[in-house]
């Protein structure tokens, strides 16, 4: 079975927070080892997620230099630049990029970026400020979708209440149209919102990422339910473990065969792909 990581980052040690260094080095010390090498040889992520199982990633810029790092935007498309299983991901920061539309329509264009990460908590802001909408209505206009950290963090200087995800409602009432991702599935507090919200809007989804994959059905007992609405991500190199024992696990979830399908390819295709 084909499987989309709809969650990975890029990662270089100069551009880390410390917070997030000593995590990763912490939960990956493997990798940690070899950090500059996969910071600077592409062909050894590609290599590595296909030994995995991965067809395709989404790799994460990450603009929130207060709380865990600055990695920017070209940087990423750089790094995935010539690799067709790498699909870059912008970081826009509505606190430091004055030129949101235009930085974006550029990106899609000349950077062969895939989709927008936005990161309320780290990044001080509520997803529903209306200075936020011009960009909304051009993603949506793109067709790319927004996918949005939605849960606890440890990263020093976290401010939790930008991440509430009832704050998606206007966004999802405002822009049906625009493919909206719920990282991290509202972890720790808003499970339950979360599953809601997926649920009552057709234009929303959840991104399974950083939750132990034996534990989904104890969080949302009726997923079965929004099979359609679910799509896998690793948080790879922040984890522990691989990406192929956390595929293994869902595959042996109760669940049925199509949902299974659905989760780690299916739905994830039809939000990059069409």
């Amino acid at each position: 079975m084909d499987i989309i990581d709809f969650h990975t980052h890029y990662v270089r040690k100069d551009l880390l927070n410390p917070t997030w260094r000593n995590y990763l080095e912490s939960l990956n010390p493997e990798f940690y080892a070899r950090i500059e090498d996969y910071s600077q040889r592409p062909e050894l992520v590609v290599s590595h997620l296909k030994s995995q199982g991965v067809k395709y990633a989404v790799v994460l810029a990450e603009v929130a230099p207060a709380t865990s790092a600055n990695i920017p935007t070209e940087v990423v498309i750089e790094f995935c630049r010539g690799q067709e299983m790498l699909l870059p991901f912008t970081s826009i920061n509505p606190n430091i990029h004055g030129d949101m539309v235009e930085r974006l329509q550029d990106q899609v264009k000349n950077g062969g970026v895939r989709g927008i990460k936005f990161l309320p908590s780290y990044q001080f802001y509520y997803p529903n400020e209306a200075r936020l909408y011009p960009l909304y209505h051009k993603a949506q206009e793109l067709g790319i979708p927004v996918l949005y950290h939605i849960g606890t963090s440890i990263f020093k200087g976290t401010r939790l209440k930008y991440c509430d995800p009832i704050h998606l409602d206007d966004v999802a009432v405002d822009f049906p149209d625009l493919k909206i991702v719920m990282a991290h599935c509202g972890r720790s507090f808003w499970y339950d919102k979360c599953f809601y919200l997926s649920r009552l809007h057709k234009n929303v989804y959840m991104d399974i990422t950083g939750l132990p994959p034996q534990n989904l059905l104890n969080y949302f007992p009726e997923l079965e339910k929004n099979s359609d609405k679910v799509v896998f991500g690793s948080d790879w190199p922040t984890m522990p473990g691989s990406i192929a024992k956390n595929v293994e696990t869902i595959k042996s979830l109760p669940l049925k065969d199509r949902t299974i399908e659905a989760i780690l390819y299916k739905n994830a295709e039809k939000i990059l792909f069409g």
